[in-house]
């Protein structure tokens, strides 16, 4: 960036196509800036008239950077500017940031999805269920997105795409990568498999605590692969919930078993705590109602 008429206005450092180019903001981190006629015609140097900017891509590091203009470069840039508007939508609704690095990921998942649907090849999404009934909201911007990607590029992709994409929103909000997303969503089918077995009850998907549970399980799935799982911190407390809520302790143990021998990690006595709390009352919800 440059002061101009005590302004500061952006310098371009590299021209990406005529719609996009690289600059840097006021802290000189690299960004790029998405407009009508940005780069046509423009040279590193040139300025930018701030009118014309349209979207600011300002990711973490200079390596997000370079592959997100590395990936404008190969993909049609209307697919960008959609993926663009299902980010941001789904970031206002949910009312929480993303990981700017969803702009790469969902970006070359959608595009590379358009294409394969343009060749006849698609995948199934095998964990579409549990996207479904593990993920509901972001399953629901997953479908808006395929209404948007329908209207604006006329590619009908499959709802097995809305569970793909839904996952993409997860992972952003959570700041893993795709592979831990299934991971975590394989651990939170394991682990529902073992509470209705243990329980005489059916589960209320619908209950707000089912969805604490499920937000629960979300974040401990990301600290087991991430290894780094609670320390034992009160060992009174610890006591005092085995001791009160012992039947829901023993379910807490089966999941902890399940991990160990699924993972190699073994889960602390502060997030079995944790979790024979929600066990608790899920367990006591579900018997109420």
């Amino acid at each position: 960036m440059t002061m101009q008429g005590g302004k500061f206005v952006y310098r371009i450092i590299r021209v990406i196509s005529n719609n996009f180019v690289c600059s840097k903001d006021d802290g000189g981190r690299e960004i790029i800036l998405r407009g009508p006629g940005l780069g046509f015609r423009k040279q590193p140097g040139d300025l930018v008239p701030p009118a014309k900017i349209e979207k600011v891509y300002a990711l973490s590091d200079a390596e997000s950077s370079s592959k997100l203009a590395e990936l404008i470069g190969e993909i049609p840039e209307e697919h960008l500017a959609v993926c663009t508007e299902i980010i941001e939508h789904a970031a206002e609704q949910l009312g929480r940031p993303l990981s700017e690095k969803i702009y790469i990921t969902l970006t070359d998942h959608i595009s590379f999805a358009i294409e394969r649907l343009q060749k006849g090849v698609q995948y199934p999404n095998n964990l579409l269920w549990e996207i479904r009934n593990f993920y509901p909201a972001e399953y629901a911007l997953g479908c808006e997105a395929l209404a948007r990607i329908r209207e604006q590029l006329g590619a009908a992709l499959s709802e097995d795409e809305a569970g793909f994409i839904a996952l993409h929103i997860v992972n952003a909000e959570l700041g893993s990568g795709m592979p831990d997303m299934i991971k975590i969503t394989e651990f939170i089918r394991e682990t529902l498999a073992i509470v209705e077995g243990y329980y005489p009850l059916s589960l209320d998907e619908q209950s707000i605590d089912y969805g604490r549970f499920i937000t629960h399980l979300k974040f401990l799935g990301q600290r087991i692969f991430r290894k780094k799982t609670l320390p034992t911190e009160d060992s009174f407390l610890s006591d005092m919930i085995r001791k009160r809520y012992a039947h829901d302790f023993g379910c807490a143990c089966q999941i902890g078993q399940r991990v160990q021998a699924l993972f190699q990690i073994t889960l602390s006595d502060e997030e079995l705590v944790f979790l024979t709390i929600h066990l608790h009352r899920l367990s006591t919800h579900d018997n109420e109602s």
